[in-house]
């Protein structure tokens, strides 16, 4: 499950002895997996229920991200802006033109590979998607390009979401079932939202709760926030907010990021700084994903893991009460209508969270076509094996993990959009805050020095310098606390003597501009911003 940090991401050439955690780690994984969890998954029919049996590809697969959300709300467009080149499948108009689950691969050679065929290859992590049909194949393909960004991550372009009951049935498969596939094996899920369609239709909706159990890897985009002005974008937020709390019923308040993806002239540009923000801290979490996809599979093991226990618990209970020869399908019947007071007895007699129980009325569903009298007896064996690679195992490939990371250059994705964000004076926060002036012959205080000067001279200087206890009165009237003023004197106060000269008070002065304006302070003073009288003594210590 981890090898793409060899493999794909360039890791294994460059770490040295990192190679060797790459491999421990990903056997570790994929034995703990067939050899501790596998047997109980088997012989409980947790595959019926729940999620197919991982493979080879599951363990060594990239990152990849889901996108989803209803018709022109710009997905497709979004992968083509992170990408920064067309890729094969792709439609992009108002109207619905993505009708199709595309995989979006790194790829030698451009080209494109219908479901059909991308189900058998066994290279790939879809193998299991066959389960769904035709009907479902035909609207899936991969589409595989020689892209930067892609040599790191997986894209799943999803089709657009519509609403009304006719088109869930007309598509031929079950969506969210899909969607729940999809959701249980990629890193990020990000759903997008267009600032003038923040209607959640029925099948988004039912999209979004297939999600569950997933909500740490969502993420939502709002889209097109550009086309809006600051007081309508405040009324779509909080519109936006109200909906997806009726869907997601969460305590925790989703990340939701504002901005205009896509490579065109903003339509309105008063929140510029925001949408840069905004997408900057997107591209931060996305390129993120190499680095922290090793703890995240884990986490999914783990989380499979206890579903795996308590369906064990739940089937053999369901064995244990069935009758041995007469009045077995009135017993079925009663079992499956009290099966949320058995969830309750269960989660009593073995200390289980309710969290960790699968969807009741689902649950009813399935158990409806199951013949009770071939599941099968506890097991305690097969359940102390799970408990024992929880409790010990686990945390013994953590610390693999932990040594991996410390071993390795850090993973990121590269290429296409993210490149355009990261240098130069487009990269965020270019000439801004502490780093204005950093590439100006000029010190930067100078401008405002004058005005600076005024009041230097009001605190009564002694030898051009004035006490700390007159800097404080004129530094308080900022109203900033002490513990960000006490950091903007030790930055000001260049020689550390407990007095400003001029140059050091239009310092401090500069400082707490900064600060005002909503900027980060320095940990240490730039060499830019150090007063001119001063940078000779320094550059000497150094």
């Amino acid at each position: 499950m981890f090898s793409w940090l060899g493999k794909q991401g360039g890791g294994r050439e460059r770490g040295g002895g990192g190679s060797d955690v790459v491999q421990t780690v990903t056997g570790g994984l994929r034995d703990l997996y067939l050899r501790k969890l596998l047997p109980l998954e088997e012989h409980y029919r947790f595959h019926d229920f729940h999620s197919p049996a991982l493979e080879e590809a599951d363990f060594e697969n990239k990152p990849m991200v889901l996108l989803v959300g209803q018709y022109s709300t710009g997905k497709t467009t979004f992968i083509r802006y992170l990408l920064e080149q067309d890729f094969p499948g792709m439609r992009i108009g108002p109207e619905p033109t993505t009708d199709s689950f595309i995989a979006v691969m790194y790829g030698e050679s451009e080209g494109s590979v219908p479901g059909n065929a991308l189900v058998v290859d066994p290279k790939k992590p879809f193998r299991k998607l066959s389960r769904f049909g035709n009907a479902f194949l035909n609207r899936f393909m991969c589409s595989q390009l020689p892209n930067q960004v892609l040599k790191s991550i997986s894209i799943i372009d999803s089709p657009g979401i519509l609403s009304g009951e006719k088109q869930r049935i007309s598509r031929g498969y079950d969506f969210c079932q899909v969607l729940q596939w999809f959701a249980e094996r990629v890193d990020r899920i990000i759903l997008l939202f267009d600032a003038h369609k923040l209607d959640i239709s029925d099948e988004f909706s039912e999209a979004i709760k297939s999600f569950r159990g997933q909500d740490d890897k969502i993420r939502v985009v709002l889209n097109k926030a550009d086309q809006v002005d600051t007081q309508q974008l405040m009324r779509v937020y909080g519109a936006l907010m109200w909906s997806l709390g009726k869907v997601i019923n969460t305590p925790e308040v989703l990340r939701v990021y504002i901005g205009s993806f896509w490579a065109h002239p903003l339509r309105n540009t008063e929140n510029r700084r925001l949408f840069e923000a905004e997408a900057q801290d997107l591209f931060r979490d996305i390129q993120s994903l190499p680095q922290k996809a090793a703890v995240r599979k884990l986490n999914d093991l783990i989380k499979r893991a206890r579903l795996a226990k308590v369906h064990a618990y739940i089937i053999s209970y369901l064995k244990k009460e069935m009758p041995s020869v007469f009045g077995k399908e009135n017993k079925k019947k009663e079992l499956i209508s009290r099966l949320p007071e058995i969830y309750i007895q269960l989660q009593r007699e073995y200390h289980i969270s309710a969290g960790d129980f699968p969807e009741v009325k689902k649950m009813q569903e399935q158990l409806e076509t199951c013949d009770f009298t071939k599941f099968h007896s506890l097991k305690p064996k097969l359940i102390e094996t799970v408990d024992n690679m929880l409790a010990n195992k686990i945390a013994s490939l953590m610390s693999l993990i932990t040594q991996e990371e410390s071993n390795m250059p850090t993973e990121m994705v590269h290429g296409g959009a993210f490149d355009g964000t990261m240098a130069g004076p487009f990269g965020h926060g270019y000439g801004e805050g502490a780093k204005e002036g950093a590439d100006e012959d000029e010190w930067v205080v100078a401008k405002d020095k004058p005005a600076y000067d005024e009041i230097f001279y009001t605190l009564s200087p002694i030898n051009g310098k004035i006490s700390g206890i007159n800097a404080k009165k004129e530094m308080v009237t900022s109203k900033l606390p002490n513990s960000v003023l006490g950091k903007i004197w030790k930055l000001a106060d260049c020689d550390g003597d407990g007095m400003l000269d001029d140059e050091e008070f239009a310092l401090a002065k500069h400082l707490i501009k900064i600060k005002l304006d909503g900027y980060e302070l320095p940990g240490t003073l730039p060499s830019h911003l150090v007063p001119p009288s001063h940078r000779k003594p320094l550059q000497t210590a150094e």
